[in-house]
């Protein structure tokens, strides 16, 4: 195809300001086409955790001007002759946290030749990142949306737009960690916090069949809902001093996605049976996190993280999401309102995720 008659027009974010709800929608100029690009016609974009972190420069300086977002949804416009993925114009795809990696499979990038482009060196954050031809990278708070076509997804039919987009990144981060870890029938699984990431971790962990899920979380407000969402059982940590105690070695697998250097991982580790593991998800802004050495040598536990999640992982987790009809927890706003709905994200009123939609 040719030239574009349409805009890439969003909401950008030029200084830390913009988390307190002062982006400004304007024009931005998306990296210069490659025949390996699809563009798309953005129809929603989930709102994740990383989009504020990113607006405030929290996780270090962030490259304004920056358009976040990176659970995006729409409709292929543009298809380039060299394109993977057998994606044809008109097709619902989506783009989640990464769209760009060195994708070396030849053995160079250990990350990419197995298949784990989400760790390669080179890789490329869907927004405020470059790509190897010098262009920005803009993301899906937007009318459009410029990716490599390695990075784009077509989703399956029997998922709605406006669940599937939280799913390209809050699923898929959850979701890679539980699967790499063994989660399925006779194990018990522990998910901390009951949020954007803590849902889909209790949504995921009982459609892989683990035998027990045990949401964890500090307060008991969120307990109703963590039983909804198919958790067995709730461990409220500020409302029993005893918790580590009593809930000690009882669980195989920890996902947690806590983002605060505060969090009391030393009792958290003491819920892990012998040979445990505990996979940490959240990237703190306000400090490093302690080691709970004793529990790491005297039962043998192993201590994680994960980041994202492979285009052949999110695929998978689609299908499965598909066949056992995983529904996460979501509220559409409308996209000339996102100012207002990164505000209340950040304030922790999503419940438990909120998704942009353009009209």
């Amino acid at each position: 195809m040719g030239s574009t008659d349409y805009k890439f027009e969003g909401w950008m974010g030029l200084s830390p300001e913009a988390a307190k709800g002062k982006m400004v929608w304007q024009e931005f100029e998306p990296k210069a086409w490659e025949e390996t690009d699809i563009d798309i016609k953005v129809t929603h974009c989930g709102i994740c955790g990383s989009d504020m972190h990113t607006l405030r420069s929290g996780w270090g300086p962030t490259d304004y001007p920056c358009c976040v977002g990176h659970e995006i949804i729409g409709f292929a416009v543009r298809v380039g002759s060299k394109a993977v993925g057998n994606i044809k114009i008109g097709d619902r795809v989506g783009v989640g946290a990464q769209s760009g990696a060195c994708l070396n499979k030849d053995g160079d990038c250990e990350a990419c030749a197995r298949s784990l482009p989400q760790h390669c060196n080179r890789m490329v954050s869907t927004y405020n990142a470059t790509f190897a031809n010098g262009g920005k990278s803009y993301g899906g708070y937007a009318l459009y949306n410029r990716s490599p076509s390695a990075f784009v997804l077509k989703i399956p039919d029997a998922i709605s737009s406006a669940e599937a987009a939280p799913m390209l990144c809050g699923g898929i981060t959850t979701y890679s960690p539980l699967r790499q870890n063994g989660c399925g029938p006779g194990k018990s699984v522990g998910i901390i916090g009951v949020g954007g990431l803590g849902h889909f971790g209790v949504l995921f962990a009982k459609a892989l069949g683990a035998d027990r899920v045990v949401a964890i979380s500090r307060k008991s407000d969120k307990k109703e809902d963590a039983l909804k969402l198919g958790a067995d059982e709730y461990i409220a940590t500020g409302e029993d001093e005893d918790w580590a105690t009593k809930h000690a070695q009882s669980l195989d697998l920890i996902i947690c996605t806590v983002s605060s250097s505060k969090m009391p991982i030393v009792q958290y580790s003491q819920l892990l049976k012998f040979r445990g593991t505990l996979i940490q998800l959240g990237a703190p802004e306000d400090g490093a996190l302690e080691i709970p050495a004793m529990a790491l040598l005297a039962k043998g536990i192993k201590l994680g993280g994960s980041l994202i999640g492979s285009p052949d992982e999110i695929r998978e987790m689609l299908e499965l999401a598909a066949e056992k009809k995983v529904h996460p927890w979501i509220q559409e706003r409308p996209m000339k309102e996102a100012n207002q709905a990164i505000q209340d994200m950040d304030k922790g009123s999503a419940r438990y995720r909120y998704v942009l939609v353009n009209e």
